[in-house]
This record gives structure tokens, C-alpha cells and sequence, in this order.
């Protein structure tokens, strides 16, 4: 495979016109093609299997209202001594806004506060029906939309005009929320990514003191990244794709883009040092660097690709985006990235930071660094401390994931900018929090009517119910609604154990001994149900990732011993961030400097898709620090000095890597969506705790414990197990040429 990379590398920087305008052309064509025949990105929370999954499916078969999604519209007199019940221009206002809002296009119906509130008795009945709040002061409108698949943002769009146009000039504050909001709403602005790319310019500049050098890998990541942004509608031909995707998808590929560049332009630089021409330097980069970025990369599509295992549709579909954009980087890496060096030449060295030549002037031309020798050596000579210290510290990360919930953050976890968190607080205050994310229960009668009011007493006795609203009975498709209110709020672990409890206690008292069947569904089950999937799911998902790396490295490294390691560590570093979330989102520890307004439940499909992309990821820094201790260990044979030299040239790209991630990964922590918060944070955290502690400590420290052990491999397996050369044995084979190419002023030390 080398050799294969070291011609590609050689043509693509000989031919650099040739292979840039053939990447030209694809994207013209990908461009042409998602506007011509792409399809429209949409969202689904359908998952087949789940009980929450059945109650919709069971009122869509029955044309009910209810199984598609809500909106609320909430609205308060701005006097404060003003209420519904006895304010008249409140009223006026109020139906004025229901008005509006009904006849939008979408909404199939609409409640009506005004209307129960007229009569003698209107106040009382109004209460009592959950329109207006028990003081008068909050009115409820519950707007029923179809299923998600029958709307788009465009729908979420004419109800904020619709509401922005009532607000004009009225006696009323008026917000609103719900699902309609959560399914549509714009995930960001960009500014994540903006961060992010702003922070790698800066790394880069520093890692390499050059603008040339710099440029490179932040240019080719960000076309590879609009590349395969664009080719999102065309590939929602093939899978489904939730519109939220590109932006997850953004976050890896910008990541993984620039740190593949970073190890090959650090590759090749150091071969420039080594006194080989321009092509010969970018064709050997390709076949040595290349291939740990091909191996690294094809690691973390395939565990991507396995979220599939969770069983979650629209995660399968976030996990085929999120791989073809590291697909894309990855080919970009090895044929954009040379063609790019290759036009550059000696000018990759060039446009350098004031003083850097100077400062680089006494750097080995091996692009080892005397400084992260001397560490090496310091770590080395004190093993069983930094192993013993460092492991103590990752296991305290990593406890509290035993507290770990799974769930889903609701609207009362926004900031108070937003119009969804203001109008949940005014639920919340008005109605309780129950009133927030009510539970919709789902009755197949099988002939069996009468189950329907001892079912409802029933369910309004629990104690986790605030109130039931009377049934909706369809007679003609043998199907009854039930509409609950949870006394505790949808993100709460107590409304969850509601769930639980009526589906395992309260439908089977009632309706043993007859036909019919009753489900909860509604997005706060929903969102349970899903939590529950993925933590049955995800020990058996990072049992195969696990098995999928150790069986890997076993190939490359020709051991038992360093994959086992690998595998061990990989799990503190991803557990000490999964702790972390724990503690910020759960417990609250320091969430006001994330701009975390409460806590909330770990998103469900998180832990799955951080544990996916950080295998992928810590598998980059294990591959390109492990093949340069290989490589130094196969010419000496001496494994603590391997372990020092290896970590000396690498621990530099290393560090420049990851804060380029760190960078990447934390500017989505500026977001409003805890989600997007959520899943920057872990991902930051992982890279920064995997790059620092556990590859410049941990690692050399337990390598040096180890000794000669850590390459050992039964003679037997290593008869049967294919070769890879991953390790600088291209070097080996062909002789370095005499000094040529690049004049010695146009070279500027990288280490």
C-alpha cells in the first residue's frame, strides 16, 4: 500500500493541474447534481420498535390529530393587574391571536381560550380545561399539526410571522414553543465553525511559521468541507439524512480535515529538511503519513457508519453524512494536499513569522525536538509515578458516569433570549411544568369501549400525573386518546419513571383480562424510549469498537500488547469525558461558563456518537505517534530509547493537532443548543485529555514499564497476519537521493 501511495503522492505534486481540476470538475458536477435531482433534507423521529413509536403509528392509522406534532402560544396581559377573567381588551387580543394562528396553512386545529372563557361560568371552565391558568393571568393555545414528515421549516417560519405580526400594538406578551420549534428551528449561524478555523490559522502559524504551510491544510479542509456539504441533497437519495446533520457533520470534518493536512505538510516539510526534491518529499509524505492518515481515517468511517447498531434511523443517517464528509477529507489528504505541495515548492517555507528562522535554527533536521526528548526522558525515568498518578486521575474523571441519564434537554434548558424558553416559563409558572410536555396515550380498544374511564381514573391517580384531560374516543377506527400531564417537567428523571410506571403497572391493572392495548407516546416518551435503546445498545456498540481496534492495531504493530494498551486508554479518555459531561450538564458544576442556563439530561444518542468519533480520532494520534516508535524500535531495537525518540518527533504535530480539535470542537460549546454544547464539550474534552495526559504521559510511561513486552507476538499469529507497512519502511528500501530541490535558505526547522 505504500508504494501505491507514493506514486499517488508523486503524480498528484507532478501533475498538481491535473489532479486539482479533476477535483474541480467533481465538484461542479456533485454541485449540479443536488441542484438539479438532490433531495430536501428532512427530519424523522420514527424508530420502529419503540412503544412511543406505536402509539404514533396507532392515531396516524386512525387519522387522529394528536399523533402529529404541537406548538404552543402563550400569552400574558402586560398589566400586571390584568387577568383573562375579567379584562376585556386581553380577550379581544387573545382571540385575535388564535384567529391567526388557525388559519395558517398547516395548523389542522386550534384551542380556544376565548371561547371557553365566555358564560357565566367561564372562568371556572376555562381552569378547569387547562386554557387559562388558575389566577387568570397565562392563557394556553395548543396548536395541532400533522406529522413531521408532512412539514418543513416553512411551516415554523409563517407561525413566528403570524405570532411577530400579533404582537404589533397588542395588550399581550406573546411567545411561543413546542415541537414544532424544536423540529425546525435553525441549529446555528456558523460561528462555531468561524471559531474554530480563526484558532487553527493561529496553531498553524505558530506550528509551522509559515503563512504557505498554514494555508494549506485550513484551504484544502475547507473545500473538502463545502464539497461535501453540497453533496448532502444527492446523498439523501440513497439514505436519509436529518437537516441537522451537516452541522455535526461540520464539527468532525473541519476537525479531521486539517489534522490530516497538518501530518502530511509536517511530513513532507521534514523530508524537504532531509534534503529530498519537492515530488520525491510529497510522494514519500503520502506513503508514510498518508497512510496513517488512510488507516486513521478508514477507522473512524467505519465506527461512524456502526451507529447503525443503535437502531435509531435519523442517527444512521447523521453517522452516513458525517463519513462521507471524513471520506472526503481523506482522499483530499492524499491527492489534493500533495497537489497542493507540489505547486507551492520551496515556497511552502516562505512568508514566515518575523524571528522564527532564528529561533528554529538549531532544530534536527529528523524533525525531532530536543525539548520533547528532554520530556520523554523525564517521563521515562519516573514510570510508576506518572502511570499510577495519571491513571488515578482519569479513573475519578470517569466515575461519574455511573450517574449518567439519558434523555433529552427541553425548552426550559434555553437561554432567555429565546422565545421557546419564555414561553416555557410562563407554562411552568402558569400550569406547572407537566403542562410542558404532556403525555399522549394511545388506546387500541379491540371492541373493548368501556376500558376507556376506568383507564383515564386510573392514569389521573398516579402520583407522577397532574391531570388527564377528558377522552377523544373514535369508535369507527377503535382507537381513544388520553391526553396526561406530568407533575414534573419533560426533562425530569421523574417524568420518565412515570412512563415507566404507567406502562408496566397502571395498563396492565386496568386492562388484564380483555383485548385492548395502551401505549405512551408524545416527545417526552419518545425521547425516553430512544435513551433506552441506546443504553441497551451501547455496551455491545464499544464491545465492537473496541474488538474492530485492538484486531487493527494487532496488524499494524505486529503486537499484542500495544493494542490491548491502546484499547484501555482509548476507554479512560472517552470515560473521563463522558464524567465531564456528567458533572457540567447534570450536576451543574461551572455550566454558567458554557452559558448553560440549567442542567439536563445527557442527549440520548451522545455518548454512542462521541464514543464513534473519538475511537477514530485517538486512533490518528496512537497511529502516528506508535509508527514513529516502531519505526525507531525496528532500526535499534532499543525500546526506551524508541519510546523518547518517537514521542520527540511527534509529541510537536501532536499537540498542534489537537488544539486545532480543541479549537474546532469548543467554538460549538457557543451555541445555544445544549445538544450542539453538549457534544463540542465531550469532543473537546476527549482530544484534550487523549493528546496531552494519556499520548505525552501515559503512554510512554506504561511503554517504558513495559519494555521489550510491548512488541511481543506469538510466532504462530505473526505468520498468519497480513503485512502493513505503516512505519517509515519506505525509507528503508529507497535510498534518500543527494540534497536537491530546495535551496537551504527555503527551509525552516519544524520542530
Amino acid at each position: 500500500m505504500s508504494k501505491l501511495l507514493y506514486r499517488l503522492g508523486r503524480f498528484s505534486a507532478t501533475r498538481p493541474s491535473v489532479v486539482i481540476g479533476a477535483w474541480l470538475v467533481l465538484a461542479v458536477a456533485v454541485i449540479v447534481a443536488s441542484a438539479t435531482v438532490g433531495k430536501e433534507m428532512e427530519d424523522s423521529m420514527e424508530v420502529p420498535g419503540l412503544d412511543s413509536q406505536v402509539a404514533v403509528d396507532l392515531l396516524s392509522g386512525a387519522g387522529a390529530d394528536t399523533a402529529g406534532l404541537t406548538a404552543r402560544v402563550v400569552a400574558t396581559p402586560t398589566d400586571p393587574a390584568a387577568t383573562f377573567f375579567d379584562s376585556a381588551p386581553a380577550q379581544a387580543a387573545l382571540a385575535d391571536v388564535r384567529g391567526a394562528v388557525a388559519a395558517l396553512p398547516a395548523v389542522i386545529a386550534a384551542t380556544d381560550p376565548v371561547g371557553e372563557l365566555a358564560g357565566t361560568d367561564g372562568a371556572a371552565r376555562a381552569a378547569a380545561s387547562g386554557s387559562v391558568s388558575p389566577d387568570g393571568r397565562v392563557a394556553l393555545i395548543w396548536v395541532q399539526y400533522p406529522v413531521m414528515e408532512e412539514l418543513s421549516a416553512e411551516d415554523l417560519a409563517e407561525l413566528e410571522a403570524a405570532v411577530d405580526e400579533a404582537r404589533d400594538g397588542s395588550p399581550l406578551r406573546i411567545e411561543f414553543g413546542g415541537d414544532l420549534t424544536q423540529a425546525f428551528a435553525e441549529a446555528g449561524t456558523g460561528t462555531g465553525e468561524m471559531i474554530g478555523i480563526g484558532a487553527a490559522i493561529v496553531i498553524l502559524l505558530v506550528a509551522f511559521g509559515s503563512v504557505v504551510a498554514m494555508g494549506l491544510p485550513v484551504g484544502m479542509a475547507i473545500g473538502g468541507l463545502a464539497l461535501g456539504i453540497a453533496a448532502m441533497p444527492l446523498l439523501n437519495r440513497l439514505i436519509d439524512i436529518p437537516s441537522w446533520a451537516p452541522d455535526m457533520a461540520s464539527m468532525i470534518g473541519l476537525g479531521v480535515g486539517i489534522d490530516y493536512a497538518l501530518f502530511l505538510v509536517t511530513r513532507h516539510r521534514e523530508l524537504l529538511h532531509r534534503g529530498l526534491p519537492v515530488a520525491e518529499a510529497a510522494g514519500r509524505a503520502v506513503a508514510t503519513a498518508g497512510q496513517a492518515v488512510v488507516f486513521a481515517g478508514g477507522t473512524v468511517v467505519i465506527a461512524i457508519l456502526g451507529l447503525s447498531v443503535a437502531g435509531l434511523p435519523f442517527m444512521t443517517g447523521a453517522g452516513f453524512a458525517t463519513s462521507v464528509i471524513v471520506l472526503l477529507m481523506v482522499l483530499a489528504s492524499i491527492t489534493i494536499m500533495p497537489a497542493l505541495l507540489g505547486v507551492a515548492g520551496p515556497w511552502v517555507n516562505r512568508l514566515g513569522l518575523p524571528g522564527r528562522r532564528r529561533r528554529g535554527a538549531a532544530a534536527a533536521t529528523d524533525g525531532t525536538s530536543e525539548r520533547w526528548a528532554r520530556w520523554g526522558r523525564h517521563v521515562s525515568a519516573h514510570a510508576w509515578p506518572y502511570a499510577i498518578g495519571v491513571t488515578a486521575v482519569l479513573i475519578g474523571l470517569t466515575a461519574p458516569v455511573f450517574a449518567l441519564n439519558l434523555g433529552f434537554p427541553d425548552e426550559g434548558s434555553l437561554p432567555d433570549s429565546r422565545t421557546e424558553r419564555r414561553a416555557y416559563d410562563l407554562v411552568a409558572d402558569g400550569f406547572g411544568p407537566g403542562r410542558n410536555g404532556p403525555l399522549v396515550i394511545a388506546v387500541d380498544l379491540r371492541g373493548e369501549a368501556s376500558v376507556v374511564e376506568p383507564l383515564a381514573a386510573a392514569v389521573a391517580a398516579d402520583p407522577g400525573v397532574q391531570s388527564v384531560a377528558p377522552p377523544e374516543v373514535d369508535a369507527d377506527a377503535g382507537v381513544a386518546t388520553l391526553l396526561a400531564f406530568p407533575t414534573t417537567s419533560p426533562q425530569s428523571e421523574t417524568t420518565l419513571d412515570t412512563v415507566a410506571r404507567l406502562r408496566a403497572d397502571v395498563f396492565p391493572t386496568v386492562l388484564d383480562g380483555t383485548d385492548a392495548s395502551a401505549h405512551v407516546g408524545g416527545s417526552t416518551a419518545n425521547w425516553g424510549d430512544m435513551g433506552n435503546r441506546v443504553a441497551d445498545r451501547l455496551p455491545w456498540f464499544i464491545g465492537a469498537v473496541l474488538a474492530l481496534s485492538f484486531l487493527l492495531l494487532v496488524v499494524v504493530f505486529r503486537s499484542i500488547v500495544v493494542p490491548l494498551k491502546a484499547a484501555l486508554l482509548n476507554l479512560l479518555s472517552i470515560g473521563a469525558a463522558y464524567g465531564v459531561l456528567v458533572m457540567v450538564f447534570q450536576w451543574g458544576w461551572g455550566k454558567e461558563l458554557i452559558g448553560l442556563e440549567a442542567t439536563v439530561p445527557i442527549v440520548s444518542f451522545i455518548p454512542m456518537f462521541m464514543f464513534a468519533v473519538l475511537f477514530g480520532l485517538s486512533m490518528d494520534y496512537e497511529v502516528f505517534l506508535l509508527s514513529r516508535v516502531r519505526e525507531e524500535y525496528l532500526a535499534t531495537g532499543d525500546n526506551d530509547a524508541s519510546v523518547i525518540r518517537g514521542l520527540a518527533g511527534t509529541a510537536r504535530v501532536i499537540t498542534s493537532a489537537a488544539l486545532i480539535m480543541i479549537s474546532v470542537f469548543g467554538g460549538f460549546v457557543t451555541g445555544d443548543d445544549p445538544a450542539i454544547k453538549m457534544l463540542g464539550l465531550g469532543l473537546a474534552v476527549a482530544i484534550l485529555v487523549d493528546a496531552t495526559v494519556v499520548r505525552m504521559v501515559l503512554v510512554p510511561a506504561t511503554m517504558k514499564l513495559m519494555g521489550d513486552a510491548n512488541w511481543w507476538l506469538p510466532a504462530w499469529l505473526d505468520r498468519r497476519l497480513p503485512t502493513v507497512d505503516i512505519d517509515g519502511g519506505l525509507d528503508r528500501e529507497l535510498a534518500a537521493p543527494p540534497s536537491a530541490g530546495v535551496a537551504a535558505d527555503d527551509l525552516v526547522p519544524v520542530a
